[in-house]
């Protein structure tokens, strides 16, 4: 083993991992805010410990100085979608990114692994603004639906335990809950405009509530003491009735209010 100093090595690692969290969790906002669907549920990261790192060198037989480029996913980020049909959305977006370099993709959703594990991997070069001047680090981004996940988090703890070598039982049993996550996936896609009709009510409810609210409180900064307190009163008395025809009104009036608060 080298006598690097695993600190400085990580660290464009590490500020790779923060920035591409920050640009997905941003991109997720940006459509939600749009009003666009967001193919992104949520967003993990992680840099790849040194010890694993060591495991997969030698597994890969890749020599300590090209662990640059021989290990892809030393930084790691995961993206969790609810559909399967959210993979391929998403896969695109990333595609078109100006402020990343897509290397190569593998697909083990449709091609799953012997285990039966499913996932979408693309490796991407990204570049790191450091003190020393840009780095481009490689790093893996696996996009997965939240079944592809579960599964796929009690795999590697299995593995972890077993160090690679599951016994015939529990690859038997690992085998059949993969095919049970499939069909849960499989369900949940043929349902899927349901689930979005039934989502998006939940979200266009909560944005009347806050609208409602907030627009009160921007009555008391102006001083319609009287006008924020009959809206309150109103609001107190349908908002649990789920009247969202009447609560839209309601927010439309109090927009009005505002408008002529501001004019003096």
């Amino acid at each position: 083993m080298d006598g690097r100093d695993w600190k400085k090595f990580l660290m464009p690692y590490d500020q790779a991992v923060e920035e591409l969290k920050v640009k997905f969790k941003t991109l997720r906002g940006e459509l939600k805010s749009r009003d666009e669907y967001s193919p992104i549920e949520f967003v993990t990261g992680r840099v790849k410990k040194i010890s694993s790192i060591l495991d997969k060198a030698k597994r890969l037989n890749v020599p300590m100085e090209q662990l640059e480029t021989g290990i892809e996913d030393i930084a790691g980020i995961r993206i969790m979608c609810q559909f399967v049909e959210d993979i391929e959305r998403l896969a695109n977006l990333i595609r078109v990114r100006q402020d990343m370099t897509l290397l190569y993709e593998k697909d083990y959703v449709l091609n799953k692994k012997p285990s039966g594990y499913r996932s979408y991997h693309m490796i991407l070069e990204y570049p790191v603004q450091t003190a020393l001047g840009m780095k481009r680090v490689l790093a893996e981004v696996q996009i997965r639906t939240l079944a592809m996940n579960f599964w796929a988090t009690i795999e590697h703890s299995l593995n972890y335990k077993y160090r690679e070598s599951l016994p015939p039982e529990v690859i038997k049993r690992l085998s059949k809950a993969a095919e049970a996550a499939y069909l849960l996936d499989q369900e949940m896609s043929s349902i899927r405009d349901e689930i979005m009709e039934a989502q998006q009510l939940f979200e266009d409810n909560s944005n009347i509530v806050s609208r409602i609210l907030n627009g009160i409180q921007e009555l008391y900064f102006y001083h319609r003491v009287r006008e924020a307190v009959q809206f309150q009163f109103r609001f107190n008395e349908h908002w649990e009735t789920e009247d969202i025809r009447y609560l839209r009104e309601l927010s439309m009036e109090i927009d009005d209010a505002i408008t002529r608060a501001k004019k003096g």
